[in-house]
């Protein structure tokens, strides 16, 4: 039998960005106000549909940058030459998370140092940062007073899957120093898990271990006093990917 493209139900493919970032000292993701039906007017992530002669990368990347005026370098770029990271995070296909038809959603992680305040763009009406827990949390509250809905479609559960991603890598991996510039103190650095874990952590067990690692950070013969008291040794990621031994969550 000949192949009928017409006897399978039709469907679609999106993406779905968590953009990560530390502000304040505290961990951030964009959100998007949505601009149309459905669930306008109510808070979502950047993303949009795949375009045919497209593939996943640039259409992420196309949507971030449409929809918040942020770019998305290339995946394969170095934290050295200015490239945010990205990664494929999530697939996300229930028959009913989207009313308008069947949606698939791959989902992706974005972190990047030091991000610029979004524009909105696209059909989106308003763009954000804010502290992942407020955006998670359906009790919270905006500047006004008036209670906020639940993030659009299923983006509660992949903004909380990206967040889980982020903060159980940088237990192994050098995932932490992509929110970091490319020059950054031990002491920047551990604020960086602090704000993603949500936790204080002891500096001086904090410095042993990410410097006990052949390779995990690299000096760079310079300091700097722009965090106060006496200046302080700057580093940059190393070449090596994982932290060995591993520096586990502590408990909360």
């Amino acid at each position: 039998m000949p192949y009928d493209p017409s006897a399978f139900p039709p469907f679609a493919v999106t993406v779905d960005l968590v953009v990560l970032t530390v502000r304040r000292h505290a961990l951030c993701a964009l959100a998007v106000r949505r601009g149309e039906q459905p669930f306008q007017g109510r808070w979502a992530l950047p993303g949009g549909f795949v375009r045919a002669d497209e593939d996943l990368s640039q259409a992420a990347a196309r949507e971030l940058a449409e929809e918040t005026g942020l770019r998305a370098d290339d995946p394969a770029a170095s934290a050295q030459d200015g490239g945010a990271h990205l990664e494929q995070l999530a697939t996300y296909g229930d028959p009913k998370r989207d009313p308008r038809m069947r949606v698939v959603s791959v989902a992706h992680l974005a972190l990047a140092p030091d991000l610029p305040a979004p524009r909105a763009g696209g059909d989106a009406s308003n763009a954000r940062w804010a502290p992942v827990e407020e955006l998670l949390a359906q009790s919270s509250y905006e500047g006004d007073g008036e209670p906020v809905a639940p993030l659009a479609f299923d983006h509660a559960q992949i903004l909380s899957d990206g967040v889980e991603r982020a903060r159980s890598k940088i237990e192994y991996s050098s995932l932490a120093t992509a929110f970091c510039t490319s020059e950054f103190t031990v002491g920047e650095l551990r604020r960086v898990y602090e704000a993603v874990w949500g936790v204080a952590l002891d500096p001086r067990n904090f410095h042993r271990k990410v410097t006990g690692t052949p390779g995990f950070l690299v000096p760079t013969g310079g300091t700097t006093t722009r965090q106060g008291g006496r200046p302080a040794q700057l580093f940059r990621a190393g070449g090596a990917t994982l932290l060995n031994p591993p520096m586990l969550r502590p408990e909360v």
